[in-house]
């Protein structure tokens, strides 16, 4: 008898959200997605000290001083683990950009073009990567440019609909609407527990999912950031799922039926917005749940980007 796991595989992607190879062997998942905290958390681990060795062996034969060793090691790290992820998913995997880049639109398109170098110089095809940016305006306007350049983006840490419609306008390949950050964000106003259908964060995704296919949009929505596997299965149906690998864990020890939720077949009508500069600027700061949990986490991924920049310098100082 099929496990959850598989019977939500039948019509979403799933995606494993973590940096632990072992696990991706396990689940078998289709696409691999990364972020600074992963990455962080991956390299404290001894078997992948060689990933990080290397990166630190490259930082120095090509940075002239300290700040551009480090520099060029924190990218060949992220796609060294993008490089053995690749060697176990059969899809793609997503190498975040720099969070402290998120409101620069000229560094962002930079670094991205960069981290695809990297991976060119390592052999892997740009197709089998996403460049993760932030979901702020000028990450959006980043990806609208990279896009036009044949490099595909994941709009992550996105909140709210006229972040998702700005991604969608400009034509990015994929976005990470994050259901369990929202959710967490309700939960702590209001004090409430919700149902899986009245869950902000299941229906902030489903919004998406469905003015997405209602307006013949070709970017992809994957719903991220989940609390629960309830979360998860409310939204079976939803192009990608990327899953942390303890949810992944439940679902397939767990035997309940997985009905599809979200069918283009079956869509509830959604209002048209224009997402303009200006009306991206209102509308994000009339939601004090977007406005908040994006500069939140993009705070978040700075810090754990710093974490792993201090422990490198460390490492080539030493070295």
């Amino acid at each position: 008898m099929a496990n959850s796991l598989e019977k939500l595989k039948q019509f979403t992607t799933v995606v494993a959200d973590t940096g632990d190879f072992q696990t991706m062997k396990k689940y078998q998942p289709q696409d691999a997605t990364t972020n600074p905290s992963l990455i962080l958390s991956a390299t404290q681990k001894p078997e992948y000290q060689q990933l990080v060795n290397d990166a630190i062996e490259y930082g120095k034969s090509k940075g002239k001083d300290l700040k551009e060793k480090v520099e060029f090691t924190l990218d060949k790290i992220a796609v060294n683990f993008g490089i053995e992820i690749l060697k176990i998913v059969p899809g793609r995997v997503s190498t975040e950009i720099d969070a402290r880049l998120s409101f620069d639109t000229e560094a962002t398109v930079k670094k991205a073009r960069e981290i695809i170098k990297l991976y060119k110089d390592a052999g892997i095809d740009k197709e089998k990567i996403l460049v993760k940016i932030a979901s702020t305006w000028e990450g959006i306007q980043a990806a609208k440019q990279l896009e036009q350049e044949g490099i595909h983006c994941n709009l992550t840490l996105l909140f709210s609909l006229v972040q998702a419609v700005a991604c969608a306008e400009s034509k990015v390949t994929l976005i990470s609407p994050f259901a369990g950050r929202i959710t967490d964000f309700y939960k702590q106003k209001t004090g409430k527990n919700y149902t899986p259908d009245e869950d902000p964060g299941v229906v902030s995704v489903r919004t998406i999912y469905n003015y997405f296919k209602q307006n013949g949009y070709k970017t992809v929505v994957m719903g991220a950031s989940f609390r629960s596997k309830e979360q998860v299965l409310a939204l079976a149906g939803c192009d990608l799922l990327t899953v942390s690998p303890n949810l992944l864990e439940e679902l397939a020890s767990s035997n309940v039926d997985v009905p599809r939720v979200l069918d283009p077949s079956k869509l509830s009508s959604v209002e048209k917005i224009t997402p303009d500069e200006k009306t991206f600027r209102w509308l994000m700061n009339e939601d004090e749940m977007a406005t908040s949990k994006l500069a939140e986490g993009i705070r978040k991924f700075a810090a754990d980007i710093i974490k792993l920049e201090d422990e490198i310098t460390k490492k080539i100082k030493n070295a």
